[in-house]
């Protein structure tokens, strides 16, 4: 972990070194350095604009994660399980796949008015598809043996729900977690940005209008180290202490 933890860090280190000796070869407003966007950045922190506007726009992913995961998770371990509603069923899913983002936001709005609720069942309709798909091969990848196992020394629906199939689930519900944040935060911001007077999405546009690159990049880049701490925190230690069960 420790090591890993550090090879992320060089990493970016790496990173914002090419930045600034970019930045620094153009000169240019249109690509600001590392060092002006932190600067930025805690001016708008101290300001109390950041703070406000990223908890506004991380309490909307957070709900729409959760509802996006139990909704979809439910449904993925249905269809995966019964083949005969699997099938019903596929068409609707293929469409709901590739609907873009952009129509179930504006239909959610214009169907539901410029409300907190609209806005956050416009990126968890854009989301569920995704988890289901998920789930429903993981379901479908499931030891039958095991299953049977538990069946004959009688684990009862909790235990084997528990210790046989929760388990087997784990990457694939990992791999829906993962992919729906990259895909729910982006969906969030175009949420804001259409319709919402206040978050990250909403900040976004206003310096796009000022042609604000150093308010844009600073923003932005507040917000993703926030998703990246998320993962190094919760997502990482939550994948290798569930699979700790193969070794």
């Amino acid at each position: 972990m420790l090591e890993r933890c550090l090879n992320d860090f060089l990493s970016l280190l790496l990173l914002l070194l090419i930045w600034g000796i970019v930045a620094g070869l153009l000169g240019s407003s249109l690509l600001p350095g590392p060092i002006e966007v932190l600067q930025f950045a805690l001016k708008e922190t101290i300001q109390g604009q950041l703070p406000f506007h990223l908890g506004i726009t991380l309490l909307r992913l957070l709900t729409a994660f959760l509802l996006s995961m139990l909704i979809g998770s439910m449904i993925g371990l249905l269809m995966g399980a019964h083949t005969g509603i699997d099938r019903f069923f596929a068409t609707w899913l293929t469409i709901a796949l590739n609907i873009p983002a952009l129509v179930t936001i504006i239909l959610s709005y214009l169907w539901f008015g410029l409300t907190e609720e609209a806005a956050v069942l416009a990126v968890v309709l854009n989301k569920v598809p995704n988890v289901i798909v998920n789930l429903r091969e993981g379901t479908r990848q499931l030891d039958r043996e095991l299953l049977e196992m538990a069946r004959i020394f009688r684990f009862g629906p909790y235990r084997t729900l528990r210790h046989v199939i929760v388990p087997q689930l784990i990457p694939y519900l990992m791999t829906a977690a993962r992919t729906g944040l990259a895909l729910i935060w982006k969906i969030v911001l175009v949420v804001e940005l259409l319709g919402r007077s206040n978050g990250m999405g909403y900040q976004l546009h206003l310096y796009f209008q000022m042609f604000d690159v150093t308010g844009i990049l600073a923003y932005s880049m507040a917000f993703i180290a926030v998703i990246q701490c998320f993962e190094w925190l919760v997502l990482t230690p939550l994948d290798q202490g569930a699979l700790r069960w193969k070794r």
